[in-house]
């Protein structure tokens, strides 16, 4: 796949940024939220760096997938629960007409 560089802004400052080409609005709408989250950051805090901003933003980031990606175990386990349990019913559901029928 190839890429193309797109300039997103951060902070004030313009970066040129490699990306698949077609993802172009998918990057631009994360540096839009990641531009929130540092300006959030920014206007809270007194005194900080750009790379102290940044890396409480990368926490703040790791941290919410984080989040996600145990909601999404969680979902997992609930739909093999379920799954388990629907093959079970389907299964005994099967034993007992196959037992009628003799």
């Amino acid at each position: 796949m190839s890429s193309k560089a797109i300039e997103i802004t951060l902070m004030g400052r313009t970066y040129s940024i490699a990306c698949p080409e077609g993802r172009e609005a998918a990057l631009r709408h994360v540096a839009n939220n990641l531009e929130k989250q540092l300006t959030s950051l920014k206007a809270r805090t007194n005194n900080i760096s750009r790379e102290e901003i940044a890396i409480m933003a990368a926490l703040n980031t790791g941290y919410e997938l984080l989040e996600e990606q145990q909601k999404n175990q969680d979902y997992i386990k609930q739909m093999d629960d379920k799954i388990g349990l629907l093959q079970s019913t389907l299964e005994d559901a099967l034993v007992d007409r196959a037992t009628k029928a003799d």
